[in-house]
């Protein structure tokens, strides 16, 4: 039997700087199977595209929703599917990685602040920690760090942080919001594969610059999710 875990753990070593992971987000069975059929080798879903397909506004989906939602995305396709689970939902290690494994997810974004405010690096670090542990390598753990979303720019705090993480058995780090041009900065200061997220608005750099600045792998969010309901409302103003 495939380890997906495995696979997606091995989908990370890029073979070249320019050429990263592309993991778009699906929020439903539906797009789930629309990207795997565009060929992309896995999905990661984002909190805040599957919550607006829920009808609750970012961050206020209940676990259970979430869970929920993440299980019917991975019983649509065969690739490997990482999932967004904010900051856990107040979960202990075990019953979180319990609950992911159950719905199938071969990874998790973890995010380190909580309510608008980051939380103590130290002990979200001994949370990784122990996620790790009872997921005994059977989940690929993003830890986010917030720093740049909560308004503190330096990049050395977003370094720091992260070296906290992948010292505590993160595989990956996830400085969301980072300004492209302190990337280059994060990739030498953070060991380990970075994930970068990409706009879809044509404004950003394209994931092939990401890349070459330093990015392991490219998400985008909820933009896919946004961009196909801005889609839907053009079609329903035409149809109306």
């Amino acid at each position: 039997m495939v380890n997906k875990a495995e696979v997606f753990r091995a989908l990370h070593r890029r073979p070249a700087p320019d050429d990263p992971l592309v993991l778009p987000g699906p929020w439903d069975a539906a797009s789930a199977r629309v990207f795997e059929e565009a060929g992309f080798p896995a999905l990661a879903t984002p909190s805040a595209g599957i919550a607006a397909s829920l009808g609750y506004e970012d961050g206020r989906t209940p676990a259970d929703e979430m869970f929920a939602a993440v299980a019917r995305i991975v019983r649509a396709v065969d690739v490997p599917v990482s999932a967004d689970v904010e900051d856990g939902y107040g979960l202990a290690p075990k019953e979180l990685v319990e609950r992911l494994l159950e719905a199938g997810a071969v990874g998790c974004n973890l995010e380190d602040s909580a309510g608008g405010v980051l939380k103590d690096p130290h002990e979200h670090a001994d949370r990784l920690a122990e996620v790790r542990a009872e997921a005994a390598g059977g989940l690929f753990v993003n830890a986010r760090v917030d720093t740049f979303v909560r308004g503190v720019a330096d990049p050395e705090r977003a370094v720091e942080r992260a070296a906290l993480y992948v010292a505590a058995g993160a595989d990956c780090v996830y400085p969301i919001g980072a300004p492209p041009e302190v990337l280059p900065l994060l990739r030498a200061g953070i060991r380990g594969p970075l994930n970068v997220f990409a706009r879809l608005d044509g404004e950003g750099p394209s994931p092939a610059e990401l890349g070459a600045r330093g990015a392991t792998r490219v998400t985008f969010g909820p933009g896919l999710q946004r961009r196909a309901a801005a889609a839907l409302r053009e079609i329903a103003a035409r149809v109306r």
